[in-house]
């Protein structure tokens, strides 16, 4: 009999899962990018982002509600695409976000560094890895709660930023507008689209969530509008309170703003903000990368040893220690450069194959009209092309690898 995993999570599970994978390095981080990229028109490329990410979380919705098993785009693009497609969905999957999640988890340690000085950052990293593995293997449910719990601190921090910026706001600040022009607005639309992409963790996640046609589109749609809204809000007092150049010079732009803010408590209040933002990006990580390589593994495109679920926890027990391992072993040896360089365009060749696929669905199985999925392909596309040459051979050579791989696995297993 296939291994099946349990639906625990509950419609506020699903939410916040998504808010948890959305709110974290986006807004704490490369808004300051984005800044430097386009000056205060970041702002426009923050809308432009926001309604790619929408199409794009419209077409996961839908594709999810019909087809709720565990992959997301892996899953879909297998059934209605191609085969090859379905695999590098997984595969850029699995590479970006191991890359990446390592990342976070030193993220997380250095903004808690920061709070408690003297700690350690590797060791407390990997401590975070190790804790949270702990907690999901102990049921998916248990990981839901705890999420809930870290989004909640991270919203009302967010929140408490938000408030302290309105005073300090100075409509100077937003001058000149758009100095790097249209350019400068798309690439930072680019860069600030990936603060938005969380909410695809549902979609992995769809063989764990209760009622799936009803409550992965609307934890989708809700997570990502509470997002966007925040968002606006946050880069807007942001900017509005110190400029475009101070947000660009420095790694951490809420809390150079937040220096600027009178407020009592607001540097600490958006220290602890970022940890838990961090802490709640890499919760989801590691629940999304357990999930694909169980989900890549029941279709033999990942090591049949990984197609497993734990008997008492109804969870991917050997994709769920696998994760751990290697998210340890990037916090401790370094995070592989080229890999989080491709990152960026891989997400984007991933949402195009989600579109692709929601193109390819059975009218009857339609949320949304056809011209959603559309609009999602051609900006997915129009926003890889503004990436740096660099970045788009990283991609492709990183896909290039995968295929490769694909290929002499199959052939040693004869599958």
């Amino acid at each position: 009999m296939r291994n099946q995993l349990r639906r625990d999570l509950t419609l506020i599970d699903a939410i916040g899962v998504g808010l948890g994978a959305i709110i974290g390095a986006g807004i704490f981080v490369v808004t300051g990018v984005a800044a430097g990229v386009a000056g205060p028109a970041f702002l426009l490329g923050m809308l432009i982002a926001a309604g790619v990410a929408t199409c794009n979380a419209l077409s996961s919705a839908q594709l999810a509600a019909t087809y709720p098993q565990s992959g997301g785009t892996y899953e879909y693009g297998y059934r209605l695409l191609h085969p090859w497609l379905g695999f590098a969905a997984g595969w850029m999957f699995l590479a970006s976000k191991l890359a990446a999640g390592g990342t976070v988890a030193l993220g997380f340690a250095g903004y808690l560094a920061a709070l408690i000085p003297g700690l350690p950052e590797r060791p407390t990293a990997v401590a975070a890895i190790i804790l949270l593995v702990g907690v999901n293997y102990f049921g998916v449910s248990k990981g839901g709660r705890l999420n809930t719990i870290i989004v909640s601190i991270t919203l009302a921090a967010l929140g408490y930023f938000v408030i302290a910026g309105i005073p300090a706001f100075d409509s100077n600040n937003l001058r000149p507008f758009a100095p790097a022009g249209w350019q400068g607005v798309l690439q930072s639309a680019a860069l600030l689209f990936f603060a938005y992409t969380g909410y695809a963790r549902l979609a992995t996640l769809g063989e764990e969530v209760h009622e799936p046609k009803v409550t992965i589109p609307r934890a989708i749609v809700i997570a990502l509008g509470t997002a966007a809204l925040l968002y606006a809000a946050v880069a807007l007092v942001a900017v509005g309170g110190v400029g475009a150049d101070a947000m660009a010079g420095t790694a951490s732009p809420l809390e150079r703003a937040a220096a600027a803010f009178t407020l009592p408590g607001i540097g600490l209040v958006i220290g602890l903000g970022a940890v838990t933002a961090m802490l709640g990006v890499l919760l989801s990580q590691i629940l999304g990368i357990s999930r694909m390589a169980f989900a890549m593994a029941r279709r033999r495109d990942f090591p049949t040893f990984f197609d497993h679920v734990n008997p008492a926890y109804g969870v991917p027990d050997r994709g769920l220690f696998l994760t751990g391992l290697i998210l340890i072993l990037v916090a401790v040896f370094g995070t592989l450069e080229v890999i989080v360089a491709a990152a960026s365009f891989t997400i984007l060749l991933y949402y195009s194959i989600t579109n692709l696929a929601a193109l390819r669905m059975d009218t009857a199985d339609r949320l949304f009209p056809q011209w959603i999925a559309v609009l999602g392909l051609v900006s997915c596309l129009t926003l890889a092309v503004t990436l740096s040459p660099p970045i788009i051979a990283s991609g492709l050579g990183l896909l290039a690898i995968g295929f490769v791989l694909r290929w002499f696995y199959r052939q040693a297993t004869q599958v």
